[in-house]
Parts: C-alpha cells; sequence; structure tokens
C-alpha cells in the first residue's frame, strides 16, 4: 500500500493520475464514449498506491462502488457496460471506415485491437455467481 518506499515517492503522481481517471470516469458517467468503469478502475489502483483514504471512499462510493467491486471481486463486467462499449467500438469502427477514410492498414490494426477488446469485455461474467 501507500508505504511502500518506491511508492512513496511516486505518491503525487499516483494521486493525480487517480484524480485525473476519477474526474474523466464521472465525465464518462455523462458522455457516451468515454468509458467510466476502465477509467475508475485505474483511479481505484492508483489511489491503492497513494491514499487509503481516497480507495475506501472510491471503492465503498454509493454510486461508482459495486461496479468497482463486483470486477475486483469476479470479474463482473455488466450487460449494460458490454453493450455500450461493444457499441462505441463498432460506431468508432464505422466512422473511420466510412467518414474519415483512414487507410487500409490503420483501419485492420484498430479492428483487431477492437475485436480483441470486445472479445474480452464480452467472455467477462454479467453476474456474480450466485
Amino acid at each position: 500500500m501507500p508505504n511502500e518506499p518506491s511508492t512513496e515517492r511516486f505518491r503525487f503522481v499516483f494521486l493525480a493520475l487517480g484524480f485525473l481517471c476519477v474526474g474523466l470516469g464521472v465525465l464518462g458517467a455523462f458522455l457516451p464514449l468515454l468509458p467510466t468503469t476502465p477509467l475508475l478502475l485505474v483511479a481505484l489502483w492508483a489511489f491503492s498506491r497513494s491514499s487509503r483514504r481516497l480507495h475506501h471512499w472510491l471503492y465503498t462510493h454509493p454510486r461508482f462502488g459495486p461496479r468497482l467491486q463486483a470486477w475486483q471481486a469476479h470479474g463482473v463486467v455488466p450487460v449494460r457496460v458490454k453493450l455500450t462499449a461493444v457499441t462505441a467500438m463498432s460506431v468508432s469502427f464505422a466512422l473511420m471506415a466510412f467518414v474519415l477514410r483512414v487507410k487500409w492498414y490503420v483501419l485492420a490494426a484498430a479492428g483487431v485491437f477492437m475485436l480483441v477488446g470486445a472479445t474480452y469485455v464480452l467472455s467477462r461474467p454479467s453476474r456474480p455467481p450466485e
């Protein structure tokens, strides 16, 4: 936790990263293409390296805490989050292909990364085990 010598040197960096990711994560709750949960997971990790109090605050937050706890305990990605993620990737790919008309190799690379991301998200359980 925060008392490790190597972590103490970077405590401010971890705190700044945590606050940045919380801010972006909160924005993501309102903006459709900005992912909330992954940003909050990074914030949770950064706070675990810098501040027990902020880690606890985020982990037990009434709105964000349950998703973070479900992820940490069981690797759960709710169906709504899966749908949002796959839809955002599909829209991004379509924009790159038909609006931006990026080069074929950029489109292929982006498609591979999106396919890997979508496969991972869809492979996670949607609910904790009973």
